[in-house]
């Protein structure tokens, strides 16, 4: 539902986590874009969405929505979180190992990494497939350089 109250189609919803703790509950709903996202993009769907629940009455307690943006310490989740990375340097755990390299293509079903082996001379650039059902999660490196 939060995904047909976006303003914009470069826009997507990347989850939604409905906290089951004591208290008022808690809707998180995490956005992401293709162009980014801005905090009035983030605003203008909170808006609808409290508004969309309230009269639906799908949560009847109190509850508090927060609409944030898929930040940088959240794992990439979507193929078009992949696509809109593609250049960056990632971090992808596999079920048995942990590979960095820079994302260099995207598409349905697997992603394509550059990862550097050795140093000076005998530093390599091997391409490597990995398919999405051997991703347990994959995080974007920030660099600072």
């Amino acid at each position: 539902m939060a995904e047909s109250k976006l303003a914009n189609e470069s826009q997507f919803v990347v989850d939604v986590v409905l906290s089951s703790r004591q208290g008022p509950r808690k809707v998180l709903i995490f956005l992401d874009g293709d162009q980014g996202v801005s905090i009035d993009d983030c605003a203008d769907l909170s808006r609808e969405m409290a508004q969309a629940l309230d009269e639906n009455n799908w949560i009847t307690d109190n509850y508090t929505l927060e609409v944030s943006t898929a930040g940088i310490d959240q794992p990439l989740k979507l193929a078009r979180q992949y696509k809109k990375n593609i250049g960056r340097r990632v971090k992808v755990k596999l079920k048995d190992a942990s590979i960095e390299g820079t994302l260099t293509g995207s598409d349905a079903e697997k992603i394509v990494l550059a990862e550097e082996t050795g140093t000076g001379k005998k530093k390599e650039v091997k391409t490597r497939e990995i398919p999405f059902t051997e991703i347990e999660k994959t995080l974007v490196m920030v660099s600072f350089k």
